[in-house]
């Protein structure tokens, strides 16, 4: 018999029987290897250790060492481990599939009575009982037919339908956990014992349509995490409680800042309170953008369908859009809305970006080289149809802002476009407090258009200026668009987790379908580069990542209620007055309250407002002078005289490019 060859990580060989299995070859290595052993690699597939290898072929034990196999196999076996579980304590229930997903699984159930919360501590329970039993995983390879007999006399409907939808070439792999059976393409551990049955937790339910079609039946669905130990699970649990703290949606209830309903589905209704941080942002914003060489424009958000054609989003980005269509033949106020005249209907569209808007501002009168680079800038509104089920507060929405701008500039000037965006992008981010970013540089796609030479100057100009201003960058090759290479820039927030809000992308391709050009040195109209870029992306969005960041707790100059001045006795009324003119001629955005209530839930009421300085008066501070001042997430107080706190407070309201 022929022998295979199977190469290792270090790159020795050894060879093998054909079908011969990874758990085979963990034990011909070593015992200790052997009792490590979770899973392979081979020929970079993961690989399950009873699978047999029949072929030359590169292979690597994995244990549980490799965090990438071991979360997947722990989370794969979990999925099956509960779902057995649920049988076990309810025999009658049906099973359909159960997935890994991002931090753990979930699996579907039909099931006539839903799950509660401590049924879900009953599942968990079992699941241990059965991860302690160490029952051991098998796999075997069935004929279509066997596998159809075998649920359908278990009364499986949802697996016959599962097998019915896989292809013929490819083999029906059933695993044994114990005695509970599941089809499954694998890979899985070796026995249940191998899960750590301390760093998983069951999250939630929810209902699920079987494969996503309203058409079909509700089911189940149980949503679990797990890790590889119990630090990592109650690292996790303490990060979502403190992303729960912080969600926006809560703290923009309690802070009273906006609020969305169903009439408008993803659009933002604006309070008072929201409304200023909205606007403080785009005049901070203003006013960097003027000192950066920018001229602000402003164009159409209804934009006849033709551009849209011209620019090729018609084709490619249509699903986004939001249609309009007008009869343009009614011009009377009785006409009845019901009937159009086909003829003289035009069709619009509420501009999903602001790109080809631009070029047309650039597009009129002629242009020379030496209006070049010309940075047009708009806080565009824009409307994007998102699916229902992708809406996310103000950080997914269909109706936004974005701090839009497009530079117009000469092939040979991108370089040094791009270096003054970054530096002009980092000053913005350190003043909103990141100090930090990451930059992903994304390069030329499989598909794409324009010349490779094109491509390698634009990518070195790229290259050449993140390396000009000291950055480093994470490159991500082939994921730029079509027309040319992009850098994204993301922020960490004080969680950790992770945004995508800047932007820089290299676009000759649409100038040149929408007319765009300049009178170059030699007299020849040449087609410019257009460098589409973005700081904060969509205001919604950004403002949404800032309220998380700072759990409601805004930057002084930002929050929309900087200090609301107390009254401890009614007869101090007068003096909180006097004390929020004072504050407010300063240009700090001061509040009285003078009700009939104690100064203690005063203060409690306007903490969890999240109003930065609370002043308190009484009789003591009329005499003075001075006010009690209290900041927020402190609990001592400090008496100052009231000139004192006036300078100190005007002086933190100012915008950080302002002070």
């Amino acid at each position: 018999m022929s022998q295979i060859s199977l190469t290792f990580p270090d790159g020795n060989a050894r060879s093998y029987n054909p079908g011969v299995t990874p758990a085979e070859v963990a034990e011909s290595i070593s015992k200790s290897l052997a009792k490590k052993a979770i899973s392979a690699t081979v020929n970079g597939r993961h690989w399950d250790l009873q699978w047999p290898i029949d072929a030359d072929s590169t292979i690597n034990i994995n244990t549980m060492q490799d965090d990438t196999q071991a979360l997947e196999l722990i989370r794969h076996d979990l999925a099956h481990i509960m779902a057995r579980a649920v049988q076990e304590i309810w025999p009658e229930v049906r099973v359909t599939i159960g997935p890994v997903i991002e931090k753990g699984w979930y699996y579907d159930f039909d099931r006539k009575e839903p799950f509660t919360p401590e049924d879900l501590g009953a599942i968990e329970a079992k699941m241990k009982e059965i991860i302690n039993r160490r029952d051991p995983v098998t796999t075997e390879i069935w004929e279509r037919d066997r596998a159809i007999a075998y649920y359908q006399a278990n009364n499986e409907p949802y697996k016959v339908e599962l097998i019915n939808a896989i292809p013929g070439d490819e083999p029906l792999r059933m695993y044994w956990h114990g005695h509970w059976q599941d089809l499954c393409r694998g890979p899985h551990l070796q026995h249940t014992g191998q899960v750590p049955a301390d760093a998983f937790k069951l999250m939630s339910v929810a209902g699920a349509y079987w494969r996503g079609d309203s058409t079909r039946p509700m089911l189940q669905r149980i949503y679990g995490v797990a890790f590889k130990n119990r630090n990592d699970l109650k690292a996790y649990l303490t990060f979502l409680e403190e992303a729960e703290k912080r969600d926006h949606r809560k703290l923009g209830r309690e802070m009273d800042l906006f609020h969305m309903q169903e009439e408008a589905p993803g659009q933002v209704f604006w309070h008072p309170n929201g409304w200023s941080i909205y606007t403080t942002l785009q005049d901070y914003m203003r006013r960097k953008q003027r000192a950066g060489g920018y001229h602000e424009i402003n164009t159409p958000q209804v934009v006849d369908r033709k551009l849209w054609e011209a620019s090729g989003h018609w084709d490619k980005y249509q699903h986004h859009m939001f249609i309009v269509e007008v009869d343009e033949s009614r011009d009377g106020e009785n006409d009845d809305a019901a009937i159009k005249d086909k003829a003289q209907t035009r069709i619009n569209a509420l501009k999903p970006m602001n790109c080809p808007c631009h070029v047309q501002v650039f597009n009129q009168g002629l242009k020379s080289y030496r209006d070049l680079p010309l940075r047009l800038a708009e806080f565009g509104s824009c409307a994007r149809f998102e699916p229902s089920g992708a809406l996310h507060g103000i950080m997914r929405v269909r109706g936004f802002t974005q701090d839009d701008a497009h530079i117009f500039c000469t092939e040979d000037q991108i370089q040094e476009e791009c270096a003054r965006f970054i530096d002009f992008l980092a000053d913005i981010y350190r003043e909103l407090g990141f100090p930090d970013f990451e930059i992903r540089f994304a390069t030329r796609p499989e598909k794409r258009v324009g010349t490779e030479e094109s491509w390698d100057y634009v990518e070195n100009a790229l290259e050449n200026a993140i390396k000009a201003v000291g950055r480093d960058y994470v490159l991500e090759p082939g994921d730029g668009a079509f027309y040319g290479p992009k850098l994204d820039f993301y922020l960490t927030d004080a969680i950790g987790r992770v945004w995508q809000c800047g932007t820089f992308q290299v676009d000759p391709n649409l100038p040149e379908r929408l007319g765009a050009s300049y009178i170059a040195p030699n007299g020849e109209k040449t087609r410019p580069f257009m460098l589409h870029r973005a700081c904060l992306g969509s205001f919604e969005r950004f403002i949404g990542i800032l309220i998380e960041e700072h759990a409601g707790k805004l930057p002084f100059w930002l929050a929309p209620r900087q200090v609301v001045v107390a009254s401890i006795v009614s007869d101090a009324d007068d003096y909180v007055h006097e004390v929020v003119a004072a504050l407010r001629a300063k240009g700090v955005q001061a509040e009285a309250d003078i009700r009939n209530e104690k100064i203690n839930y005063k203060v409690r009421e306007h903490s969890v407002g999240k109003v930065p300085v609370i002043l308190a008066c009484g009789m003591k501070e009329v005499e003075d002078r001075s006010v009690s001042l209290r900041r927020l997430g402190e609990k001592q107080t400090r008496v100052q005289t009231l000139e004192e706190t006036v300078a100190a407070l005007a002086a933190e309201a100012t915008p950080p490019d302002l002070a």
